[in-house]
């Protein structure tokens, strides 16, 4: 299952849902998955990024709306995904994503 691409995330947490723009590449030298997630007036680094099969996990830490450390746990299904969102003791929040189409190709 293939990962790369842009994702719209929503996060559906105990202060309320949070939407995100999580963004997966695989480097062309190595071929390892790296990734961005935006959101909230932020940009962060995605990291321990493991693909194996059809379950995606990463890391990320966000200082808003709250300084949290964050561990994703999600299952593609071609283009869409589910799964959770842990920040230390706190409860899992549900994670939901579609897959953003690629963009035709201009001057065709």
């Amino acid at each position: 299952m293939a990962a790369e691409g842009v994702w719209d995330l929503s996060i559906s947490t105990p202060i309320g849902t949070i939407e995100a723009v999580v963004e997966f590449a695989r480097l062309r030298q190595d071929g390892v998955l790296t990734g961005t997630a935006r959101g909230a007036a932020e940009s962060v680094p995605l990291s321990d990024i493991t693909l194996e099969g059809d379950r995606l996990t990463w890391k990320q830490a966000v200082t808003k709306p709250l300084r949290l450390n964050l561990a994703f746990a999600v299952t593609l299904d071609g283009d869409t995904l589910t799964g959770t969102s842990k920040a230390g003791r706190l409860p899992a929040s549900k994670v939901t994503g579609r897959r953003r189409a690629v963009p035709a190709t201009a001057g065709r």
